[in-house]
């Protein structure tokens, strides 16, 4: 009688394995679910990295946002910036490009631009209020805010430009009817 619990509590547990695993493939590590997705951007009123006009999110509805959270800190920031930087110069005709340094001094930021190059504007979320907003759990994070305002999506880590191109061709299209539902409720 007892020879057959060992088999059975492996099969037991062989078996919730790879329903776990089951479960994890064919998804994107990078495609992070978040509750803002379809919902209205959080809007803001944040000063330009080095002083200058506040920046406010409502001040550019009518135009998609590239938004994205950094800091010098950050080693795939690194990575992540000279594409940025290719996507600002190549799509800023299509969409507004903003960087938003996140948990880092000005000072530090002011010194990573000047080394990596600022092509779009970058601001300064002092005490990360702006991020809390958007659930920012680490940078960085790249949010893509269509031309009504409403978040359509966010790309976790550094993006490349492949990814880069079409999250800024997908804002050009209209919103999926799901997307657009849940912002008319909100």
């Amino acid at each position: 009688m007892k020879r057959w619990r060992i088999p059975a509590a492996f099969a037991v547990v062989a078996a919730a394995l790879l329903f776990v695993l089951f479960k994890g493939f064919g998804r994107n590590p990078h495609e992070v679910p978040f509750m803002l997705k379809g919902a209205p951007a959080p809007d803001f009123v944040l000063k330009p990295l080095g002083g200058g006009e506040a920046v406010k999110l409502s001040d550019l509805k009518g135009r998609p946002v590239v938004l994205n959270f950094w800091a010098s800190w950050c080693g795939p920031c690194k990575y992540e910036h000279p594409v940025l930087e290719w996507g600002a110069r190549e799509m800023g005709s299509q969409a507004v490009f903003m960087g938003v340094v996140f948990e880092d001094t000005e000072e530090n930021a002011l010194d990573f631009l000047r080394r990596m190059g600022a092509s779009f504007p970058q601001l300064m979320d002092e005490r990360s209020r702006m991020a809390v907003d958007y659930g920012v759990a680490g940078v960085p994070e790249t949010y893509f805010i269509d031309a009504q305002g409403t978040i359509r999506g966010k790309h976790v880590g550094p993006i490349d430009p492949q990814t880069l191109a079409a999250r800024v061709k997908e804002l050009s299209q209209p919103a999926p009817a799901s997307t657009a539902e849940a912002a008319r409720q909100r």
